[in-house]
């Protein structure tokens, strides 16, 4: 009797196909067209409907362009990213302004005033 538990090298690598697999590969190798040459086929035909058209290149698109890789966005050193209701600007005189944006520069959040030295708006 068969005992239990993991042995190395034993069962299908990652990636083989089972038989099945490899006998569906086989007849849609011998008729000459796959599902997907027939979803280009009509995706490409002009006199098909145009919904038609569309709900294949849909079909089709997973198997000719990869889908692209997620972007997980982070803040500095990993953490969360900093956000501010301006809204609350909105009350604050000229001077408190000021004194937040260089403790925004001191911390290194922002750069600073480029190119106006405290002086009006044109």
């Amino acid at each position: 009797m068969a005992r239990g538990g993991k042995r190395d090298g034993a069962g299908r690598k990652p990636g083989t196909p089972n038989k099945a697999s490899i006998e569906r590969q086989k007849k849609v190798a011998a008729t000459g067209i796959t599902p997907l040459d027939y979803m280009l086929k009509v995706m490409r035909d002009p006199k098909a409907d145009a919904g038609r058209r569309d709900d294949m290149a849909k079909a089709a698109a997973p198997y000719v362009h990869p889908k692209l890789a997620s972007m997980q966005h982070t803040g500095r050193g990993g953490g969360p990213i900093q956000t501010m209701d301006v809204t609350k600007l909105k009350g604050m005189t000229d001077q408190e302004l000021e004194l937040l944006e260089r403790a925004l520069v001191q911390i290194g959040i922002v750069d600073g005033d480029q190119g106006r030295e405290g002086g009006e708006e044109d």
